[in-house]
């Protein structure tokens, strides 16, 4: 018999590759391959090597030979398994530490020969790609971006959907040892002296404050650690914000901190552990330079923004949070244009002045629906772990906990779980507890039919919330649907309404400003 054909090469867990990326840094060699939509792409494979290139750059100028080997072998496997998978899209970068080392080029001739096409990006490339990254994730970002590499620390400008000119400064975790000596003191009047003479201006307009975008597994790190002390429920250091004054408590208390003590703080690698003292003295000095309102960590950084640099003018105007919560509601069963329907069905009990509030009410919706699709004494939990947990780009912890108070309301769920509570106002949480209860009178009306929809409106009127109905479909109104609309309307304050009329006399139907990103 002749062998069966391998229709599953180049997927993996069944989604197609978009394309990886090789991140050759001064720390860590990692391969990144990704999936899902082009505008918000997951993760399908993210292994790295803690091969510490940038080692000994400072005392010998060389890369070490034992990194090298540990580096290749490493590399050797990634390369294997891009063949065996058969993805073809692959930007293989290399950093600081190959950029200065006095063997850098011969070392990215030997990952030449394992078949890969290694480029060398500059201090600026690799700032302004770092940048374009992190205003993938957030598209209204405004202030500074500092990547903190192994070898080197990039500051950036961005604003107004742009990135300006920057500058990279031999200032990575693998050198701040040097640079103070192991006196954190001296090393942040270095630190201070080196940001003074070469970063950039933030560049907003005068008396506007920007934000500080840290961006870096060592910054990320950092977030874990204030997790930990802060009590904080989320488990992603993606889009974790501090105030500057938050900040600045953060750099104290690392600063008396003992290494044992940070490592045991949960989520904190070990490896980034001993650098975090240190890192926190080069916040300080950024903090002191920049006087940001905020500080903001970014998961998205160098090898995002060579995949955002794929895109066309049209993927990149796209919605990041709607392109992810359609492509993963959908791959669940969830259809996003009867997603759509529901929000634009519902959008009269919709009062809300809060900026991107619809974005956040599709998304919910679309989570919703998803989670009804699997068991019922799971879906309140997978809901709420999917909401607060799984990473979402362009959403904060509060547009976070409004959809997880959505989705507990689609389950009549009214009791919300107190991390909710920790992340939201009231006000916000019981906007979000009304797209739930929306979502509910909208999908069991009609057992979720499009038609249902079509037949019936919900409008608001004075101090109250009517259902109409078309007279085809008058026996929709029922105990079930009573029910609920009692429920919405109680939450809004109003008193709940029935009508019955001729389908050419029902109401204007509700728009929905929202497009679709294409398939």
């Amino acid at each position: 018999m002749g062998r069966k054909k391998n229709s599953d090469r180049g997927r993996i867990a069944g989604l197609e590759p978009l394309g990886a990326i090789i991140d050759i840094g001064s720390n860590t060699v990692r391969l990144v391959i990704y999936g899902g939509p082009p505008r918000a792409p997951s993760i399908l494979f993210n292994e790295k090597v803690t091969a510490r290139l940038g080692s000994e750059l400072d005392a010998s100028g060389r890369l070490a030979d034992a990194s090298i080997d540990m580096a290749m072998a490493g590399l050797k496997r990634f390369a294997l398994i891009l063949a065996d998978l058969g993805v073809s899209k692959v930007d293989t970068v290399a950093t600081a530490a190959v950029r200065d080392a006095k063997n850098g080029k011969d070392f990215l001739a030997r990952v030449t020969s394992l078949g890969l096409e290694p480029r060398l990006l500059s201090g600026l490339d690799e700032a302004t790609i770092s940048a374009q990254g992190t205003l993938g994730a957030f598209p209204e970002a405004r202030g500074i971006v500092a990547d903190l590499g192994g070898g080197s620390l990039e500051l950036v400008p961005i604003g107004d959907r742009a990135v300006g000119d920057g500058c990279s400064i031999p200032a990575g975790t693998l050198r701040l040892a040097s640079i103070g000596g192991g006196d954190l003191g001296k090393l942040r009047d270095k630190l201070k002296k080196m940001v003074a003479k070469e970063a950039p201006a933030m560049g907003l307009p005068e008396g506007e404050t920007g934000d500080l975008y840290l961006v870096g597994g060592t910054w990320r790190a950092l977030a874990s650690f204030a997790h930990t002390q802060a009590d904080f429920p989320l488990s992603d250091p993606h889009a974790f914000a501090l105030t500057r004054e938050e900040a600045a408590d953060l750099v104290k208390t690392l600063g008396k901190s003992d290494v044992d003590a940070i490592k045991a703080a949960p989520r904190v690698p070990s490896s980034r552990a001993e650098s975090l003292p240190e890192a926190a003295q080069l916040l300080h000095v950024l903090l002191k330079h920049y006087d940001p309102a905020r500080i903001v960590v970014s998961a998205w950084g160098l090898r995002e923004g060579l995949m955002m640099r794929r895109l066309d003018q049209y993927q990149k105007a796209q919605d990041p949070l709607l392109a992810g919560t359609i492509d993963f509601a959908e791959s669940r069963g969830a259809s996003p244009m009867h997603a759509t329907r529901i929000a634009g069905w519902t959008v009269d009990t919709v009062a809300s002045e809060r900026p991107g509030a619809e974005r956040l009410r599709l998304a919910a919706i679309l989570l919703g629906m998803a989670a009804m699709q699997t068991e019922p004494n799971l879906r309140v939990g997978q809901g709420v772990g999917w909401a607060l947990h799984k990473r979402w780009i362009a959403v904060s912890p509060e547009g976070r906990a409004m959809i997880a108070a959505a989705i507990c309301a689609n389950s009549n769920n009214l009791d919300l779980p107190e991390s909710l509570r920790a992340l939201a106002s009231k006000e916000a949480l019981e906007e979000g507890v009304t797209w739930g209860l929306g979502l509910r009178l909208a999908r069991r009306l009609g057992a979720g039919s499009a038609r249902s929809l079509d037949a019936t409106r919900l409008t608001r009127e004075k101090k109250s919330l009517v259902l109409t109905l078309a007279k085809s479909h008058a026996a929709l109104y029922a105990q079930p649907t009573e029910r609920d609309l009692k429920m919405l309307a109680d939450h809004l304050g109003l008193e709940p309404e029935m009508r019955v009329m001729g389908e050419k006399k029902l109401p204007e139907k509700g728009e929905v400003e929202l497009a679709l990103p294409e398939r």
